[in-house]
């Protein structure tokens, strides 16, 4: 995996032209709190499996052209928890057209079976894939926006798989005949 701390526009265009190719990209965002009108955006996170780009807006930067991806209807956002992310992204004025939830999409797939939908767990049972959440209790309020490898790699872990499992579970909820219903729920976040 390609790692990339976009901080300056040749970076961010760089990252832009690479990802706009993609009709899916994982995306995730840290933040200072539960509250979007409280807390504060630290960093919006983008994967397409092969190159992660993380946008540290603690240090003043803003998405710039990377935006479009978001706003762009012919590329899925693919979130894990999507209201929480889509809340915060805005509250900062960014808008999403085309979500895909795999939070949500797991809840269909694993009804009645009394299994946790976290990242974490889910990631676990898909691929085997160990997430060390530790890191983040490091952001909240009082955190210096200093973004250590450690802090990075934290940061990108959460939406590097991303696209692999919505490609999972999207056709695992084709087979069972639940996609409708889980396009229907879908279309509900953010009402």
């Amino acid at each position: 995996m390609e790692i990339l701390v976009a901080r300056t526009r040749d970076e961010i265009e760089s990252a832009y032209q690479r990802l706009s190719q993609k009709t899916e990209i994982g995306c995730d965002t840290e933040t200072s709190s539960l509250s979007p009108r409280n807390g504060r955006l630290f960093s919006v996170q983008f994967s397409d499996g092969d190159l992660s780009v993380l946008v540290p807006f603690s240090e003043g930067v803003a998405l710039g052209k990377l935006a479009q991806l978001l706003e762009n209807p012919d590329i899925t956002t693919i979130f894990h928890n999507a209201k929480f992310d889509l809340n915060f992204l805005q509250e900062n004025g960014y808008t999403v057209q085309n979500v895909f939830c795999t939070m949500i999409a797991e809840k269909f797939l694993t009804k009645g079976a009394n299994q946790s939908v976290s990242l974490a767990e889910t990631l676990y049972r898909y691929f085997a894939v160990d997430l060390d959440k530790s890191q983040r209790q490091k952001f909240n309020k009082s955190w210096d926006g200093i973004w250590t490898n450690e802090l990075v790699d934290y940061a990108l872990a959460d939406v590097v798989y991303l696209p692999k499992l919505m490609q999972e579970q999207r056709e695992w909820l084709k087979r069972l005949g639940l996609y409708e219903d889980f396009q229907w729920q879908i279309q509900k976040i953010g009402t």
